[in-house]
C-alpha cells in the first residue's frame, strides 16, 4: 500500500492507496487538488484568491471558485441560514466547506486515474473506497473528545463520506450566523455520513451550528447519519447509523 501524509491547509492530510500498480504519480495527484485548493481558497494569503476577492480585486473569478460559492449558497438555504461563509465582518470564508471539497476532488482524481482502493483522510474528514491493504472494508474511527487516544465508536463507511465537526481540536471555530456571539458550547462532537465526503462535511459544519437540534435535522435529513456527543460526555445517534457501526 502506498501511503503519504504532508501537511496543506493548516491540516494533515493522509492519502493511501492500495490498488496493484498505484505509483507514487498517483499519490501526487490527490495531493496536487490540495495545494491548488489551498492557494485558492485560504483567506491566510494575500495573494489567494479568496483574499483578492475579498479586497475585490478580482475582475473574473475562477470556475472552482464559482463552484464553491454555488456550494456555500444551496447549504446555507438547506440549514435554514445556520452555514453561511459571509463573517460577521462582511468577509467571505468558505474554510467550512472546502476542505470536504478538496477530499472529494482528490478522490475523483484517484478514480479518473483508474484506482478503487484508497483512503483520504484531512483533518479528520475522510473518504473510502474499496477495500483496505487487508482485502477488507476499510474502518473510521470516532475520537472520545474528552480523550482522544479512544475510539468510542467504529464504522464501515462502504465509501460514504465521513465528518466530524466539534471544539476539541481547533477551539470554538464554528459560530451560529443568527447569533454569531452566544457560545457553541452544549455539543463538543458530530460526526456526520453522508453521501460523500462533501455532503457530509457541509451539513456537520452547519448541524454543528444548530446546537443539540443538529443532530433533529440529519435524522429527517435523506441519506445521512450522525453521532453527537455533548459537554456532558452523553451520545446521541440517528435512527440508521447501526448499518455503518462495524
Amino acid at each position: 500500500m502506498l501511503q503519504e501524509t504532508r501537511v496543506i491547509m493548516g491540516l494533515p492530510v493522509c492519502v493511501a492507496v492500495h490498488d496493484a500498480g498505484a505509483t507514487a504519480d498517483d499519490i501526487e495527484a490527490a495531493f496536487a487538488v490540495f495545494t491548488q485548493a489551498d492557494a485558492r481558497f485560504t483567506p491566510f494569503r494575500a495573494d489567494s484568491e479568496l483574499s483578492r476577492l475579498n479586497r475585490n480585486q478580482v475582475c473574473g473569478i475562477s470556475a472552482e471558485m464559482q463552484e464553491v460559492l454555488d456550494l456555500a449558497e444551496e447549504t446555507r438555504v438547506q440549514s435554514g441560514g445556520y452555514f453561511d461563509i459571509r463573517r460577521p465582518d462582511g468577509a467571505l470564508d468558505p474554510c467550512g466547506i472546502v476542505k470536504g471539497w478538496a477530499i472529494e476532488k482528490a478522490a475523483q482524481a484517484l478514480r479518473q486515474r483508474g484506482l478503487r482502493d484508497f483512503f483520504i483522510d484531512a483533518g479528520g474528514d475522510i473518504q473510502s473506497c474499496g477495500l483496505n491493504a487487508q482485502g477488507r472494508e476499510w474502518r473510521v474511527g470516532i475520537r472520545n473528545p474528552f480523550n482522544p487516544e479512544e475510539i468510542v465508536k467504529c464504522l464501515r463507511p462502504r465509501g460514504a463520506g465521513v465528518a466530524t465537526s466539534g471544539t476539541y481540536l481547533r477551539g470554538r471555530h464554528i459560530y451560529n450566523p443568527h447569533d454569531p456571539s452566544a457560545p457553541l458550547d452544549e455539543i463538543v462532537s458530530l460526526t456526520v455520513i453522508g453521501p460523500d465526503i462533501l455532503e457530509a462535511d457541509r451539513f456537520a459544519t452547519a448541524c454543528f451550528a444548530m446546537g443539540p437540534a443538529g443532530i433533529l435535522f440529519i435524522e429527517r435529513l435523506e441519506g445521512f447519519e450522525a453521532y453527537e456527543i455533548d459537554a456532558g460526555g452523553n451520545a446521541r445517534m440517528t435512527s440508521g447509523l447501526g448499518r455503518y457501526l462495524a
